[in-house]
């Protein structure tokens, strides 16, 4: 424990040897160059799947490129989201305000591309020199006829979570904006899946079997009109509770939509997303349709999982993602292969999370909130890790050390979520455990 930095021992424990909670929600401590990313990356990631609407990073062109095409998010129609335009500030902007610059850049943009809304990000400098974005959208808005929503961003205002507040701000400016709308019967939002790999398609499609309608998606496969009307919805169904809770809590305040907080990756979340939505809308023909769904897909998943069970049996991960939420599901999905977590840890889990993992978790398994490199390091070291799951700032860690990675991160290229993507993430992680590769590696 002698690398970890002092003011960061409350943030780590190790489950068996203490009773006290761990702390979260906490500003990352100086100098523990943590994992978690800036205000404006964290709008960024949420507001980008909005297919048909214009992305504009008012800042220096470094901040579009750290976030261009960070989501693997697919679109069924208009590619406008995978643009990524900045007003590229220089020191002129910074000492002379880039207000006109904007100005021209949105209209130009608007004039070329049509797109249905706009979004426009303030980033560090526009937070330092003082530009009145707002006023600028303002006035676009109006000479151009389509909502141009400022999205103010400054990325050391805070951390990712911040970011996901400004971006839920930014989408309930949209919202209720169509009041023309009618939902149909057995109608739900789905808030905080981003349609990695074409999740949400899968997703979408078991609820269709089941009788369930989609009003929106915020925001995989995101289009600006559905997020208007949104709030015609009956019930709101929440993947990523980190990004998206505050919406949900503030649509049901303001238009009295419930919500609940699911899961869709590991068979039992899975299963659970679906009969949940049932037991809500109280139907017992729902219900059941919910549950032939599951044993059909089981029927085919189980088998198929065994094969890799047997030679996965035993192995150990480390775990570090986003939201806790995840990890709680991976954990699960681990056992159904097999594999024990010895490490577990997230950037934005709140306390219910943690309290929630630390009963789920094994004796010794380490529990960690807001981690940096050196500390991931030592984990896998002393827990003996075969395998670390996390995003695209833990594969060199993974590499370094000499042991496979799995990507679940918002970047990935692999579905992930429902059943299909629970024997696509078996059949990963066994490629990467099981590599011949690992016999070369000290």
């Amino acid at each position: 424990m002698n690398t970890f930095i002092k003011d960061r021992q409350n943030q780590i424990l190790t489950k068996g040897n203490s009773d006290a909670k761990i702390a979260c929600g906490k500003a990352s401590v100086a100098g523990s160059v943590s994992q978690r990313a800036c205000v404006f990356c964290g709008s960024r990631v949420v507001l980008y799947p909005i297919a048909d609407a214009l992305h504009l990073i008012h800042g220096p062109v470094g901040c579009a490129a750290y976030t261009w095409d960070i989501r693997g998010s697919l679109s069924s129609g208009p590619q406008l989201h995978r643009l990524s335009f900045t007003t590229d500030l220089k020191e002129k902007e910074v000492v002379f305000g880039g207000e006109e610059r904007l100005y021209n850049a949105l209209v130009s943009l608007i004039d070329l591309y049509k797109p249905k809304g706009a979004f426009v990000y303030g980033t560090c400098i526009v937070g330092v020199i003082g530009d009145d974005v707002e006023a600028v959208c303002r006035r676009v808005t109006r000479e151009k006829g389509i909502d141009v929503i400022p999205v103010m961003a400054a990325g050391f205002a805070g951390s990712k979570k911040d970011g996901y507040k400004v971006a839920c701000d930014a989408l309930a400016k949209l919202m209720g904006t169509d009041t023309t709308y009618k939902a149909p019967e057995h109608s739900i939002n789905i808030l905080g899946d981003f349609n990695l790999a074409g999740e949400l398609w899968m997703l979408s499609e078991y609820y269709k079997k089941m009788g369930v309608n989609m009003v929106a998606c915020m925001t995989g496969d995101g289009r600006i009109d559905d997020v208007r009307k949104a709030h015609t919805a009956q019930l709101n169904v929440v993947q990523c509770s980190g990004s998206m809770i505050g919406l949900a809590k503030g649509m049901k305040e303001k238009y009295g939509i419930p919500f609940m907080k699911v899961s869709y990756f590991g068979i039992e979340d899975m299963s659970d997303a679906l009969y949940e939505v049932a037991k809500f809308f109280k139907s017992d023909e729902m219900m059941e349709k919910a549950r032939k769904l599951v044993k059909e897909e089981l029927s085919i998943l189980l088998p198929a999982l065994q094969k890799y069970r047997q030679e996965l049996e035993g192995k150990k991960a480390a775990i570090y993602v986003g939201g806790a939420f995840k990890a709680i599901s991976l954990v699960k999905a681990l056992r159904l292969i097999g594999m024990k977590a010895v490490v577990v840890g997230s950037q934005t889990g709140n306390q219910d999370d943690y309290d929630l993992l630390k009963d789920l978790c094994d004796e010794g398994t380490i529990i960690v909130d807001d981690s940096n490199p050196n500390e991931l390091s030592e984990f896998v070291k002393q827990t003996g890790a075969d395998l670390f799951i996390g995003g695209v700032k833990e594969r060199p860690i993974a590499y370094k050390l000499g042991l496979g990675f799995c990507d679940h991160n918002h970047e990935r290229k692999e579905a992930l979520a429902g059943y299909d993507g629970m024997l696509n993430f078996a059949k990963e992680v066994h490629a990467s455990v099981c590599s011949p590769v690992w016999q070369f590696m000290k």
